[in-house]
């Protein structure tokens, strides 16, 4: 067997294991330290049940993937073959960043009691910052191309210093648009297990064992959480995951080296944030009315009556044709 797929081999089931074990012993000591949800009264009502559930359980799959990744980093430093993996170290470096702008958020609003936990404005100066200190540092490293590759087409696009802008907002805005997709029970990470199959499929067609890595993470991650966050769900991610797998999906696209596929890889992520902003410009707009009857987007359906297994059903096959898409993209 290939170097690649034994690394998926290994990956994957370590990261799923070890994310379900840990969670098994992590869930009882944030229910008893009373580390749970609140619901507001805005959102829809039938999410009171859900108040109290235990949050911040993105720590559950955030340090199992270190673990694993690190023991996969030292085998390869034996190897001497570390520095060919610095795409996936800046990547995992830039998820995890992410996830701590998560913890503290989390930890303020939930350990701290600050209803409203860090500003927007605060989240988003940090993202920034992080997003532009992993672009220096791929670039920096050789690992960043000004020139992008248009989708469907064997072109490049050769924009100078007008990429960085560009991926500043791309990497900023899939970030959180995987943040706004955790709204309900098994959603984010259903979505997340259909993109870290895409690149499972991608890194066995181009023999890389660094995206392997990626996808056995993402894989292993989110099937392992899933086990406790499917609905009913007895652990929520909270900022902490979903910002860790937000940044981990773009991070994946920026690795390969095709940002542009990106978009069409995190579409459904890009929606549900496109559904609030036109949610919030429409109602200034309009002076009060409303163009979903809910927002993000997943919020509309169940307003709709649709069940929460309906929504993750229908955003897991619109992201597989998403992927299916970016797949000829390439």
């Amino acid at each position: 067997m290939e170097s690649y797929a034994i690394t998926f081999a290994v990956v994957a089931p370590a990261v799923f294991i070890l994310t379900a074990l840990f969670l098994r012993f992590l869930i009882p000591v944030l229910k008893s330290r009373k580390i749970g949800q609140k619901i507001l009264d805005i959102g829809p009502r039938w999410h009171k049940s859900k108040e109290g559930t235990p949050i911040m359980g993105g720590i559950g799959f955030i340090l199992p993937s270190l673990l694993v990744a690190a023991g996969f980093f030292l085998w390869q430093w034996t190897r001497g073959e570390s520095a060919s993996y610095i795409p996936l170290a800046l990547t995992l470096a830039f998820a995890v960043m992410n996830g701590a702008i998560g913890f503290v958020d989390d930890y303020f609003k939930l350990i701290k009691k600050q209803n409203e936990g860090l500003t927007a404005k605060q989240k988003l100066f940090l993202q920034f910052v992080i997003a532009g200190a992993y672009l220096c540092v791929l670039s920096y490293t050789g690992h960043f191309e000004t020139a992008w590759q248009i989708p469907f087409t064997d072109f490049s696009l050769e924009l100078g210093w007008f990429s960085y802008p560009i991926a500043l907002v791309l990497l900023v805005g899939v970030v959180n648009g995987g943040n706004l997709t955790d709204g309900i029970d098994g959603l984010a990470s259903s979505v997340t297990c259909v993109i870290g199959g895409f690149f499972a499929l991608l890194a066995f067609c181009t023999m890389d064992s660094g995206l392997s890595v990626l996808s056995g993470i993402l894989i292993g991650a989110t099937l392992g959480f899933l086990i406790y966050n499917f609905h009913p769900a007895k652990v929520f991610m909270g900022d902490t995951g979903s910002l860790f797998l937000g940044a981990l999906v773009i991070g994946g696209a920026f690795q390969i080296g095709a940002p542009l596929v990106g978009i069409l890889l995190s579409m459904v992520f890009l929606l549900e944030m496109l559904s609030s902003f036109l949610q919030i410009f429409y109602f200034r707009l309009t002076h009060g009315k409303r163009l979903f009857r809910m927002a993000p987007v997943h919020h509309h359906f169940e307003k709709c009556g649709w069940s929460e297994y309906r929504i993750v059903a229908v955003f897991s096959f619109v992201e597989l044709l998403f992927c299916v898409l970016a797949w000829f993209a390439l």
